[in-house]
């Protein structure tokens, strides 16, 4: 049985298995019931490695093993498993969220804490600077300079851009509103994005701009993240933002941006 390497790299990526894995149970979907000689045969997986591989689909909810001699596997309905490894992802999701929890305010976290403010007061301000890939990490680090903004945050952005901004941003905005920061957003306007205008009403200051076609955010007039593409150029995955922390370039950014938002 030949199974295409492309239908393995997904299978692998999606029910996190390895590849042994993904061949003898695509091996044993192809034939129902089977014994691991077979299905070592078929799939190309070492024998001496089959009952290992096999006994592990089995603790995952993929395989049952067949009661008798010979020992012989039976495939269970791939919808069926689809239902398993997914109720075992959120239980293993949960498990690693709480464990994470418990982090905070303990001793391990105290210790990373005096790490990393050690290493911090060894670099040079002008060093702390980095390429961001993908638009997750983007958001991400947003998020995090977001949460440490004290004063201001500026958002310039374009039309798609708002909305992702507005949905993926908005908590953290809405927290950084109640400590007093201002925040204002400039982005075309259209009738595709300006229902995202009532779910920042009261967290932010937003205008229109169609002027100026740029994708920027700075926070505190210290640091800034821009992106070096149009977000209707390049993939998601492939986006690219740029970290400085720079008061002197910033500030350079904030002139531009009032500028903007002072044009009528």
């Amino acid at each position: 049985m030949i199974v295409k390497e492309e239908l393995l790299s997904k299978l692998r990526r999606y029910f996190d298995l390895n590849l042994y894995e993904v061949k003898l149970w695509t091996a044993l979907l192809s034939r129902g019931v089977s014994t691991a000689g077979e299905l070592s045969d078929i799939a190309d997986v070492p024998r001496s490695r089959s009952y290992d591989v096999l006994e592990s689909l089995e603790k995952k909810g993929f395989v049952i093993m067949k009661l008798g001699k010979p020992i012989k596997y039976i495939a269970i309905p791939p919808a069926e498993v689809v239902d398993r490894v997914r109720k075992h992802m959120h239980v293993v999701a949960g498990e690693k969220v709480k464990r994470l929890e418990t982090v905070r305010g303990s001793p391990l976290m105290a210790e990373l804490e005096s790490l990393h403010s050690t290493g911090i007061n060894l670099v040079d301000p002008s060093e702390m600077s980095g390429a961001l890939r993908g638009r997750t990490n983007l958001h991400n680090h947003l998020d995090f300079l977001i949460k440490e903004a004290k004063k201001t945050i500026n958002i310039c952005t374009t039309e798609q851009g708002f909305i992702r901004k507005v949905e993926g941003l908005r908590g953290g905005l809405e927290k950084a509103k109640r400590r007093g920061v201002r925040v204002r957003i400039t982005a075309p306007l259209t009738k595709d994005n300006k229902r995202m205008l009532e779910l920042v009403k009261g967290i932010a200051e937003v205008k229109h701009n169609e002027n100026m076609d740029a994708r920027f955010v700075t926070v505190d007039g210290k640091d800034t993240v821009f992106m070096t593409m149009h977000d209707k150029d390049v993939h998601p995955s492939y986006d690219l933002g740029i970290w400085v922390k720079a008061p002197y370039f910033t500030t350079t950014i904030d002139t531009l941006f009032n500028q903007a938002w002072n044009t009528k």
